[in-house]
């Protein structure tokens, strides 16, 4: 097997080679741009990972790559026009640099797009990847979706929200690394331990960015911090800190989450001083060491050499210990 690194620069080396420039042009330079934009690039390297995890020359798994990492940069574009966000990865996003219109009909064709990489493997393969693909897309509307309703709802019980960062971001990580799996033609069994390993990765990865976006460092995050606070995102630090803070404490931060303001700075530190002080930074990242002990336990029901168990449980860690 080879190291994280080595992986991003296969992928990159053959997203270089795909010939997304086509006509229209206004329809085919967004989907190039956005692509382009760089990322850790982590679901195709998980997919490429998988296949060489179960004995497949990582090669074979880079179609089925590219479906994920297409499918991933779609679902931001429809995002970003959902948020009205101005930067993705420190650059303009799509429908600011063309227009509403271009960016939905883009992000519609990277969809299809996606699809059509499966159409590069045999007929049980294909088969086998377009109804796991299927199944992810519908889970990730539905995660967006419940995220929307949480933004004007009192009321999100932290199960709720577990279930939506597991549909709207863990799902696909999960469904990346089964990929890999379902190219290499491993067996159910196999396949279904390293989704539930990827799953279990996801969410521990989504409750670190959840940490990061109010507790990360400003240098090495790529985001904003605090734009979770400023947008009155009900996090699981949120949720945790009305959970553990006394009636007092808690209707400060309910009041707090309904302020817009022009200088977030007052709000974002007190927020975090309640984050702190209640104890739901602690419990955030407990939950994050749980869910990633989680994907180790599904790690030594798997089949495979410990060197290999080795690669994923180093791939988990340092997911774990992240700082950007």
């Amino acid at each position: 097997m080879h190291d994280i690194s080595q992986y991003q620069d296969f992928f990159i080396d053959y997203l270089k080679k795909q010939n997304i420039h086509k006509e229209p042009v206004n329809l085919y330079e967004p989907i190039e741009y956005i692509l382009g934009l760089g990322g850790k690039r982590i679901r195709p390297v998980l997919t490429l990972m998988a296949a060489e995890v179960f004995d497949t020359d990582y090669a074979t798994a880079l179609p089925a790559a590219m479906a994920v990492e297409v499918f991933h940069n779609f679902s931001l574009v429809h995002d970003d026009i959902m948020d009205d966000a101005p930067l993705r990865r420190g650059q303009v996003t799509v429908h600011e640099k063309w227009n509403l219109n271009t960016g939905i009909l883009s992000g519609d064709a990277m969809l299809i797009l996606a699809y059509q990489y499966f159409e590069q493997y045999e007929p049980n393969v294909f088969r086998n990847l377009a109804k796991l693909f299927s199944k992810t897309a519908l889970e990730v509307c539905e995660g967006q979706q419940w995220d929307v309703d949480f933004e004007t709802r009192k009321d999100v019980t932290i199960p709720e929200y577990l279930k939506m960062i597991e549909y709207k971001t863990a799902v696909l990580v999960a469904a990346a690394m089964k990929m890999g799996a379902i190219v290499a033609k491993t067996s159910e069994k196999e396949a279904d331990l390293i989704y539930d390993f990827g799953l279990n990765l996801g969410l521990a990865f989504q409750l670190q960015d959840d940490y990061l976006d109010a507790f990360g460092d400003p240098e090495t995050f790529g985001k904003q911090v605090g734009g979770d606070i400023i947008e009155n995102k009900k996090t699981y630090l949120y949720l945790k800190a009305l959970e553990f803070s006394s009636k007092e404490k808690a209707s400060e931060l309910e009041q707090l989450f309904t302020l817009q303001l022009e200088d977030n700075s007052e709000k974002i530190e007190t927020a975090k001083a309640i984050f702190n002080e209640s104890g739901a930074s602690k419990a955030t990242q407990e939950a994050i060491e749980m869910y990633t002990f989680k994907a180790f336990e599904t790690l030594e029901k798997m089949e495979i050499n410990s060197e290999k168990k080795d690669v994923l449980r180093t791939f988990g860690e340092n997911l774990m210990g992240r700082k950007v």
